[in-house]
C-alpha cells in the first residue's frame, strides 16, 4: 500500500491544537480518503475547550489528551484495501466515524463511510454526516400535520430540524436561541416565530402563542440543563420531547410532568444506532438534501485552511454577534 505524507490535527491540551505531519497508509481492510472539506462540530468545540466526553460505544477513542480531532468530513477514495469491496477509487464518500478527520487524508473501515449522492457538491459531501443526523431526527420526531413545534437551539442541527419540521407539515415552528443572527437565519430556514431567551420569557411566550396549550413537539438541540428543562416546560400535555443534543455532564431535570402529563420522550441520533441501521437510514435522510428540499449550503459559514485550524477553533468558539452556523475547514 502507498504511504502518503499527511497533516492531521491533534488537540494537545485544552485550547491548543497542533498539526502533526506523518505518513498514512491504507491497510487491507481500510479505505484511504482524500478530504475535500471538513466541518467543525459542537463536540469538536467541547474537546478543544477541555470538555472531554465520557467513553461510550460510539466514542471509540480514549477520551484523553492528546486527542486526534475530527469526524465530520467528506472526500474522494484514493485507495482501497484488498479486503474491501464496497468502495472504488474515485468514489465520493461521507465520513461517519471518528478517524482524525481534520487532515489531508484519513483512513476508515467500510462501515464508517457512506456513498455521497451524485447530486452532492463539496459542502453537502463534507456536511453529510451532521445533515443526515439532523434530518433523521426530524423524520423520527413524530411531527404531524398541524403541529406547533418548538426548536431550542439554532445551531446547525436545530436549523435543519426546524426547516424539516415546517416542510413536514408543522403549522407553526418556533425557534429559540440567544443569538439574534442565528434567529434571523432560523426565519430564513422556515421558522414562523423567533424567541430570544435573553430578551423574553420563552415559557410565557409559547403559552400565549399556543393559547395556553403548549407545543405539540419540543426539540432540545442546545445541549444544556436549562434547555432540557425549558423543553419540558413548553411541551403540551401528551406532547413529545425530542432529545437531539449530546449532553456529556450530569444534569438535574424536573421530570414530574413527563409522567403526570403523559409526555413522550424520543431520543434521536442516527450515528448512535448500529452502522447497519445507519447505512439504510442515511440514504433516506440525505434524499431531501439531494432533491433540494433542504439547503444546507445556507448554513456553511466561514472557511479556513487546515493550517489555520487553531485560529478557526478560536474564532468559532468566540463568535460573538457573527456566528458561523457551520465553520468549514479545507485541506
Amino acid at each position: 500500500m502507498t504511504d502518503l505524507k499527511n497533516r492531521a490535527a491533534i488537540v494537545e491540551k485544552p485550547f491548543k491544537i497542533r498539526l502533526v505531519e506523518k505518513e498514512i497508509s491504507c491497510g487491507p481492510d481500510e479505505i484511504l480518503v482524500r478530504n475535500i472539506a471538513m466541518g467543525i462540530c459542537g463536540s469538536d468545540r467541547n474537546i478543544f475547550a477541555g470538555k472531554m466526553p465520557g467513553k461510550t460505544t460510539e466514542f471509540r477513542h480514549p477520551p484523553v489528551y492528546p486527542f486526534p480531532l475530527g469526524h465530520e468530513s467528506g472526500g474522494k477514495v484514493v485507495e482501497t484495501g484488498g479486503k474491501t469491496g464496497n468502495f472504488s477509487v474515485g468514489d465520493r464518500v461521507i465520513s461517519f466515524g471518528w478517524n482524525n478527520n481534520f487532515a489531508d487524508y484519513f483512513v476508515a473501515r467500510e462501515w464508517q463511510l457512506q456513498h455521497a449522492p451524485e447530486e452532492f457538491g463539496d459542502i453537502e459531501t463534507a456536511l453529510g454526516e451532521p445533515a443526515a443526523c439532523a434530518i433523521f431526527s426530524a423524520m423520527n420526531s413524530k411531527i404531524t400535520l398541524g403541529d406547533t413545534v418548538v426548536v431550542i437551539g439554532c445551531g446547525f442541527a436545530g436549523q435543519v430540524i426546524l426547516s424539516c419540521a415546517k416542510k413536514m407539515g408543522a403549522f407553526r415552528v418556533i425557534a429559540v436561541d440567544p443569538s439574534p443572527p442565528k434567529l434571523k437565519i432560523a426565519r430564513d430556514m422556515g421558522a414562523d416565530v423567533a424567541l430570544n431567551p435573553l430578551l423574553e420569557d420563552v415559557r410565557t411566550s409559547v403559552k400565549e402563542i399556543t393559547g395556553g396549550k403548549g407545543a405539540d413537539v419540543a426539540v432540545e438541540a442546545a445541549g444544556s440543563e436549562d434547555s432540557m428543562n425549558l423543553a419540558t416546560d413548553v411541551t403540551a400535555r401528551n406532547g413529545k420531547i425530542v432529545l437531539y443534543s449530546w449532553i456529556t455532564d450530569p444534569v438535574t431535570l424536573d421530570i414530574g410532568r413527563w409522567h403526570d402529563d403523559g409526555i413522550e420522550i424520543i431520543t434521536t441520533c442516527l450515528v448512535h444506532h448500529t452502522w447497519q441501521e445507519r447505512h439504510i437510514w442515511a440514504r433516506k435522510a440525505l434524499r431531501p438534501v439531494a432533491q433540494g428540499q433542504i439547503d444546507i449550503n445556507l448554513l456553511a459559514g466561514k472557511t479556513y485552511n487546515l493550517e489555520d485550524i487553531q485560529k478557526a477553533f478560536e474564532e468559532t468558539s468566540n463568535d460573538g454577534e457573527f456566528p458561523s452556523i457551520k465553520t468549514i475547514i479545507r485541506p
